[in-house]
């Protein structure tokens, strides 16, 4: 439902806005996103296992976090607004910048709730917060439209958006804890000694995750951007799901390794990493099919090249989708400084690629080095699994995904007249593809409802 609804909202903004406001809006959301990322200092992903561990007092440690992470908040997110006088963009993105900051200052305080909300398998209650704020996002929006506020207008509905995301999340978070500003130096020394690495390899991620568009933005044009911007947007609703699966997990792969629970740990951490595949497969090899309706349906005629954007990026997804298990598999292992190598050598190369590719092939040459980054994190993230926990996966349901996607792709090319009648038209064929591909998963015996459904509950995970 938030998936559709944040697809709905971004099909009202690029109409509205067009490849240049679009372009515009990108640029700005993309240059608050370094400031909001660096804001985290790894404690988004730390919270969950922190609190997952016995005996410890869950108030304490939470309230101590959300303390650190106001402090981090207000500190980063308010050199965005003065370090973006300094760059040669114009006064609508200025301005901008400087009324979406609030937006990005409710998402980084929602963290530290979803963290919590993990650790308890209630994200029920993070998905409810997120559609409550997606309605009052797609409304924002609506009303901006109606009432002609431009750029400016669209804005200040995603602040609003936010701001009662967070407002669910804090009203829902009473059930299990009630926050309150809390400074203890002992915690904030362990929190501290747990994120640094964290910290250091998102900042390296930074580097290849937005400096695509902030090099697109300054070199080329805003419609060039506007181009990348709409499928990255496509792709940003898409991989929420990997991150909230892999998260649901989190809690219970920590308390396994913690412990000594291997065979149970691997056991989850291979139905993970079959469930991501069994969605990752088919939509990598839908969308080479389906990638410019889908862009023309979203966000409007305007925007149709962004579909070969589209079809780059869902490889990225795919790199998404396999790595962000892994990923969090070494926050339950404890070894995030091992990653950082990785991280370093990523963002260098890729700044480089896009420094080198982005001028000679404007968006499609960010598409392909956006791809060999999250390729490598992702089997980097892999190694390490590997190498610490024994764990290799087994490829028998990537396979049947793979076989069942073929499937799917023959009845894509020889279906007639797939695409004819828009949104109506696209759904159908949609609705059509995702029903053979499960119907040939089905028969070639993939995995089933209750193998997915035990990882979202611990007491029942040792059935499988």
């Amino acid at each position: 439902m938030a998936t559709v609804l944040g697809l709905v909202a971004v099909a009202v903004i690029t109409r509205y806005l067009g490849l240049i406001g679009f372009g515009q809006y990108t640029t700005i959301i993309t240059f608050l996103s370094v400031f909001g990322i660096l804001a985290d200092l790894g404690l988004t992903l730390v919270t969950a296992a922190m609190i997952s561990r016995p005996g410890v007092d869950e108030g304490k440690i939470l309230n101590n976090l959300f303390t650190l992470r106001l402090v981090s908040a207000i500190f980063f997110l308010a050199l965005a607004p003065l370090t973006i006088i300094f760059l040669p963009y114009g006064p609508e993105v200025k301005l901008g910048v400087a009324v979406a900051v609030f937006s990005f200052f409710f998402i980084a305080l929602n963290q530290i709730f979803v963290g919590l909300f993990q650790k308890n398998l209630r994200m029920d209650k993070v998905s409810i917060a997120e559609i409550i704020g997606r309605l009052v996002l797609v409304a924002g929006v609506i009303f901006a439209v109606e009432l002609n506020l431009g750029l400016l207008g669209i804005i200040f509905a995603t602040v609003f958006a936010s701001a009662i995301n967070f407002l669910f999340l804090f009203i829902f978070s009473w059930r299990f804890v009630r926050l309150r500003i809390q400074f203890d130096w002992l915690i904030w020394k362990e929190i501290i000694r747990k994120t640094w690495p964290l910290a250091i390899t998102i900042a390296f991620n930074l580097i290849y995750l937005k400096a695509d568009t902030l090099i697109l933005s300054l070199i080329k044009t805003p419609g060039e951007v506007g181009v990348y911007g709409a499928a990255y947007k496509v792709i940003d609703v898409l991989i929420t799901i990997p991150f909230m699966f892999a998260g649901i997990i989190l809690p219970v792969l920590t308390a396994d390794w913690a412990g000594g629970s291997m065979d149970s740990f691997k056991k989850v951490l291979q139905k993970s990493f079959d469930f991501m595949m069994i969605l990752a497969v088919p939509l990598v090899v839908g969308t080479q099919f389906l990638a410019e309706e889908v862009m023309v349906v979203v966000a409007g005629r305007d925007f149709a090249a962004s579909g070969a954007v589209l079809k780059i990026l869902v490889l990225a997804s795919w790199a998404i989708f396999f790595g962000c298990i892994f990923s969090h598999a070494i926050i339950a292992l404890d070894k995030q400084k091992k990653i950082i190598g990785a991280y370093f050598f990523t963002s260098v190369t890729a700044l480089a690629g896009y420094l080198i590719f982005i001028p000679r092939f404007s968006y499609l040459g960010a598409a392909w080095v956006t791809v060999y980054s999250e390729l490598f994190i992702a089997l980097a993230a892999f190694y390490l699994v590997y190498k610490y926990a024994g764990f290799f996966f087994n490829f028998k349901v990537l396979f049947k995904s793979i076989l069942a996607s073929g499937v799917m792709a023959v009845f894509l090319w020889i279906l007639p007249n797939q695409f004819s009648g828009g949104i109506g038209g696209l759904f159908s064929t949609l609705s059509f593809s995702a029903a053979v591909y499960f119907l040939a998963l089905y028969f070639l015996k993939g995995v089933t409802r209750e193998e997915i459904l035990v990882l979202l509950n611990r007491e029942t995970k040792n059935r499988i």
